[in-house]
């Protein structure tokens, strides 16, 4: 095994290169200033890179990743860069990104095993276990298993919402508005979930409509073979 990685300095450097003959100062720009309006909560799978697939910028938009797009209220790393990105970015939109095909979703989905990521994943066998009546009244596995990354999305939105962060800047008035998508791999496209939330009492109403509409849709899949 090569233990040099040239390949992607070279490539690197072509990117740099390709970025500042395209825009003249783009780096110098982008080093004066972070604005972005958006923060991207997303999985960390490799195929999901936030700035390409919404055709943005370096400096457009605040990531955060981790497996399955899992936000907890114990985990201080999603809310510190939430609370970063509310209060010092001043972003105005927030968008939980799930995708079809999420090995950690599939892994809560079939009780796999993979490792110390097990304890990581029991967020979304809680999700799970909550529609599981639902769930199991499919019998197509791919089926399930897009379902329970649309669920996994409004769960996890649902406590974006329901963090201090957030819910302060709600507040005092900041705009802040919560949104649920799901990427799909097969087409690069994103789906609105309708999961889309720009304050505290409209948390519980947005939440339902969106579950709402995820299980309908599924129903009718399961029903006629077609959404």
């Amino acid at each position: 095994m090569s233990t040099n990685l040239d390949e992607l300095f070279e490539s690197n450097r072509r990117w740099a290169a390709e970025t500042e003959r395209r825009s003249p100062g783009f780096f110098t720009k982008l080093l004066a200033q972070q604005a972005p309006q958006y923060l991207w909560i997303g999985c960390a799978d490799s195929r999901v890179p936030a700035n390409e697939i919404l055709g943005l910028l370096p400096g457009d938009v605040f990531v955060h990743r981790n497996v399955a797009n899992v936000v907890v209220h114990s985990d201080l790393n999603a809310l510190s860069v939430i609370q970063f990105a509310i209060d010092m970015l001043k972003v105005q939109h927030i968008m939980v990104v799930g995708h079809y095909g999420c090995g950690g979703v599939r892994a809560a989905m079939m009780g796999l095993r993979i490792g110390l990521a097990d304890n990581w994943i029991r967020h979304v066998q809680d999700v799970r276990h909550k529609h599981r009546a639902w769930l199991d009244g499919m019998a197509d596995e791919e089926l399930r298993l897009k379902a329970l990354c649309e669920l996994n999305v409004l769960e996890q939105s649902l406590n974006v919402c329901e963090s201090t962060v957030v819910q302060d800047a709600w507040a005092r008035g900041q705009s802040v508005v919560v949104h649920g998508w799901v990427y799909g791999l097969h087409n690069g496209l994103i789906e609105d979930l309708r999961m889309t939330v720009a304050d505290a009492a409209g948390v519980a109403a947005a939440y339902g409509l969106a579950l709402g509409a995820v299980k309908t849709r599924y129903d009718a899949i399961r029903k006629n073979g077609k959404p």
